[in-house]
């Protein structure tokens, strides 16, 4: 077993050896990762874990690429999930529902593309009507926490009773069953897999261990649940902060070429290009060109699959159960 248990420290300059028995952890009575026990640190690399990965270029009907648009329905909740109660940063988030959704599904339709849309259920309750204009255009809808919430702010009850809630409320306000979620911030505990195997789900989309689909783990066991993979990269957030005290960190076109040269990868290999945006963010003028840009430049594309998440799930599922029974 691989276990620090005395860090030294040489001054190059000549001051000296200098022996370190603690100091440096990240919160008060925390032990120093570089003292933790193997034991400890595979575990918690084991907690979630990435199975076996859906193979490239099998995608339906011969297709070469499979496309996954999702939006992340914040709106108002953006400010609440931090305690902000500005009306100034509150107003973001009405612009998000009442423009920036407005904008996407009329841009959706004009393309004939169906997306996934994660709800927070505040967010539901507050905008039930643009929650119905979503669903009565064919978008997918899934989970995405009661108010925005961090897990990580969360106990194990807390965690639980919160998704519980949520998945039946949306189901109230919808009329249908969500069947994945995305987790608030993309923010994950220990305790989230077997929640979301709990309440029944059959995808998760927070996780990054990989550019394609794949089967979740749980300390080392297949869960049957499958995680769509997203990325810094091919969101919104990072480019063009909400925060009211940042700037713009990328001119819209910029971004445009990252996103194009994401999809342009994934079709060379076969692969997925999945993509998280926000209403509120993406739906201002100069940065929903960039998504009809970018939608113009996938649909010139031969051999182009449109899916929703659920789609790109069950698809997937199936693919791997069909490869498990194979000799």
């Amino acid at each position: 077993m691989y276990r620090l248990s005395k860090i030294r420290t040489t001054e190059e300059s000549g001051m000296g050896m200098v022996e370190q028995e603690g100091g440096g952890d990240s919160a008060p009575g925390a032990e120093a990762p570089w003292r933790w026990g193997e034991d400890r640190w595979r575990a918690l690399a084991a907690q979630v874990g990435a199975g076996r990965g859906l193979p490239l270029r099998t995608w339906p009907d011969g297709a070469s690429v499979a496309v996954a648009i999702s939006f992340d329905v914040d709106d108002e909740t953006a400010a609440f999930c931090q305690n902000v109660t500005s009306p100034g940063y509150i107003t973001q988030g009405h612009y998000g529902a009442r423009v920036g959704i407005p904008r996407i599904l009329d841009l959706l339709a004009v393309f004939g593309v169906r997306a996934t849309f994660f709800v927070p259920v505040v967010s539901a309750l507050l905008h039930e009507r643009g929650i119905g204009r979503i669903q009565s255009a064919g978008h997918e809808l899934g989970l995405h926490g009661w108010i925005h919430e961090r897990c990580g702010d969360l106990n194990q009850g807390e965690e639980y009773e919160l998704a519980e809630s949520s998945l039946h409320a949306l189901r109230r306000i919808t009329g249908s069953t969500p069947t994945g979620m995305r987790t608030p911030w993309w923010d994950y505990t220990e305790h989230t897999l077997p929640i979301a195997r709990g309440l029944g789900l059959s995808y998760d989309s927070s996780l990054m261990a990989d550019d394609e689909p794949y089967e979740l783990l749980h300390q080392h066991e297949p869960t049957g649940l499958v995680e769509i993979p997203v990325s810094w990269i091919r969101d919104d957030a990072p480019y063009f902060p909400d925060d009211p005290a940042a700037r713009q960190a990328m001119a819209p076109r910029q971004v445009l070429q990252i996103w194009k040269d994401e999809f342009d990868g994934a079709r060379d290999v076969g692969g997925l290009f999945q993509l998280t945006l926000h209403p509120h963010v993406i739906g201002h003028r100069s940065r929903l060109l960039v998504l009809r840009e970018l939608l113009v430049h996938i649909t010139a594309r031969a051999g182009v699959w449109f899916a929703t998440h659920e789609e790109i799930a069950r698809h997937t599922h199936h693919t791997l159960v069909q490869q498990r029974g194979a000799p």
